[in-house]
């Protein structure tokens, strides 16, 4: 069965960019990967011309964005199954890319110490967890290519009898 990422390693490279990424991702002991050769790897190109050291570093991280990758693929692969939809999906939508691209950040930021009500890596994490939990209870919608319904059905309006009728109005104005 073919997997469709919803983020990709290149997609990371443009935003938030290989500078973010080499310095959450240092390793214990060892120097942060160069960003530019950071940036190579994610997109794939060619990294002969860089020090092997230098560039096992960068595999390691890549590996280590990799795994973050993976948990925010199967973390939106769990709200998407929970409203029923068949995944793989045949399109991604933007909206789970840049959901993706959230949990990915919040994923490899989090043992930073920072103010979380003020933070807008938890803030855009937050706000994908909540539009996620949204998709899955059917009150948010992948857009106008979105397969499934509405949860909930038609509106209903329920309302007391009739006060007034052409009976008990049948003397008025006499």
């Amino acid at each position: 069965m073919a997997v469709t990422w919803y983020i990709s390693l290149a997609e990371l490279a443009d935003r938030p960019g290989a500078v973010e990424l080499s310095q959450v991702t240092q390793l214990p002991g060892k120097p942060p990967a160069r960003p530019e050769l950071l940036d190579a790897v994610l997109r794939g190109e060619e990294t002969t011309s860089w020090p092997p050291a230098e560039v096992a570093v960068a595999l390691e991280v890549v590996e280590r964005i990799g795994g973050a990758v993976e948990e925010a693929q199967n973390l939106i692969d769990g709200y998407l199954r929970q409203r029923g939809y068949t995944l793989p999906l045949v399109k991604v939508h933007p909206i789970l890319s840049s959901w993706g691209r959230s949990v990915v950040r919040y994923k490899l930021h989090q043992h930073r110490i920072s103010d979380e009500r003020t933070d807008p890596i938890v803030r855009d994490y937050r706000d994908a967890m909540k539009l996620m939990e949204q998709l899955a209870n059917g009150k948010f919608s992948l857009g106008a290519t979105d397969t499934q319904k509405p949860a909930g059905g038609p509106p209903m309006v329920d309302g007391p009898g009739r006060t007034f009728s052409m009976d008990s109005l049948r003397d008025y104005g006499k």
